[in-house]
């Protein structure tokens, strides 16, 4: 009897570990989702990547007219 008693503390013991277990998996991303968001950083870091690259292309005739300037105002 005592025996009995053991497994089917342990058959409780183990179901409430599953419960438990798909709880926890149930309340986590699943692999689309993180794929999904991992995409979705990766254009946003592309997009600034390119801003950023524009923009520096934009400012060197900007710091050319200002060294010009300087060199006209008596500056530099």
């Amino acid at each position: 009897m005592d025996m009995e008693n053991k497994i089917i503390e342990k058959l409780v013991e183990m179901d409430q570990k599953i419960d438990s277990i798909q709880n926890e998996l149930s309340t986590k991303p699943s692999r689309d989702e993180v794929l999904t968001e991992f995409d979705r950083q990766g254009v946003i870091l592309q997009r600034l990547d390119q801003e950023r690259i524009f923009t520096l292309e934009r400012i060197k005739p900007i710091e050319a007219d200002v060294a010009h300037m300087k060199v006209v105002l008596h500056i530099a």
